[in-house]
């Protein structure tokens, strides 16, 4: 995938995602200040989530369509959504913004005007968020603008993934990254169950990544070292900030941290190689070598109590040591001195 002429995948460095949600607490300056965060802390993009309460779900105050439990307890899905909307009317110059910082920007749309929307701010890439993972008209009609895509897979099952992976490509989606996800706010770490992530990738011959909702880096950096190519984090000013997803979100120093971390569990992962690297070559003199501990003549036997196996490095490896007791020295010998095959017999 390339997302602004940024190569993804598990041979580039790990492509960090900020997720501005609703941490704008209905403030377009927020938002504006979390772009200029996010850029100072190192994400490679911005992302937004484009709906408006009408666009997502019903005004009903019907018992299914009321929260019970967790952070948003007690709430409609209208009365959460009305406070946690992006206004249309920022869009443009959230994008604009961010384009001026060169920062990527995108979105994930929650229905086909958002689609229409971002198409018209010629937005990169899309996302679909994990609740529309089963929304499958959605993926397609986001797969038809050509654009690269990331889908996340929070509550979906083995066969809804399949589902939407399929969607996408026939919908004509190209590039395509999936996430593996844990629908939970936050989600505990032992939720994230990482090697399905790894299975996800095997299973559907997919590249993959995590959208984390834990509340530090742990998971995202470990998710890194099992070949996660995406990593995406909501990110907000400040955690005390009151609004639907702050409480849950990284802030500026975290997020700082993971975009340096993400990328040193990366370049730690390497390729295979057991060559000597550059950083040992000062340090392999220290290595241990077999050393004479007494003088010999020319003649003399070598015995248990004339060599030893000790540090540095400048005598012959240890691993000698057997073949040579009972073997003579062709020359004088010093205590201290390296043991050298032209010194035996």
């Amino acid at each position: 995938m390339q997302i602004n002429q940024r190569n993804i995948g598990i041979q580039y460095p790990p492509y960090v995602i900020a997720e501005l949600s609703a941490n704008h607490n209905g403030s377009l300056e927020t938002a504006l200040k979390i772009i200029e965060e996010a850029k100072r802390c190192g994400a490679d993009a911005i992302k937004l989530q484009t709906y408006s309460a009408d666009t997502i779900t019903l005004n009903s105050q019907n018992e299914e369509f009321m929260i019970r439990g967790g952070l948003w307890d007690g709430q409609s899905l209208y009365e959460l959504y009305q406070k946690a909307q992006m206004p249309w009317e920022w869009h443009k110059p959230l994008f604009d913004h961010a384009r001026a910082l060169d920062i990527t920007i995108f979105s994930s749309p929650f229905d086909r005007t958002a689609v229409d929307l971002l198409e018209d701010l010629n937005a990169p890439a899309y996302k679909i968020a994990s609740f529309e993972a089963v929304d499958l008209p959605l993926i397609k009609y986001v797969a038809a603008t050509g654009k690269p895509m990331i889908i996340s897979t929070g509550m979906a099952d083995k066969e809804e993934i399949g589902e939407a992976i399929q969607a996408a490509y026939d919908g004509g989606c190209k590039e395509l990254v999936v996430l593996h996800c844990v629908s939970g706010y936050p989600a505990p770490a032992e939720d994230y169950n990482l090697l399905t992530m790894v299975d996800m990738a095997k299973s559907f011959n997919v590249p993959v990544g995590l959208s984390d909702h834990t509340l530090d880096n742990t998971t995202a950096i470990t998710a890194v070292a099992l070949g996660a190519c995406i990593i995406e984090k909501h990110f907000t000013l400040d955690r005390s900030g009151g609004g639907p997803d702050d409480s849950f979100s990284l802030e500026p120093k975290e997020l700082k941290h993971l975009c340096q971390s993400a990328k040193t569990a990366w370049q730690a992962l390497g390729q295979v190689d057991y060559g000597r690297k550059s950083s040992e070559q000062g340090n392999a003199k220290f290595r241990r070598s077999l050393y004479f501990v007494k003088d010999l003549k020319t003649g003399d036997v070598i015995d248990e109590s004339c060599i030893r196996s000790v540090r540095p490095g400048y005598g012959i490896p240890p691993k000698f040591y057997d073949e040579i007791l009972g073997k003579k020295v062709t020359v004088d010998v010093s205590v201290n001195m390296p043991v050298k095959l032209e010194f035996i017999s």
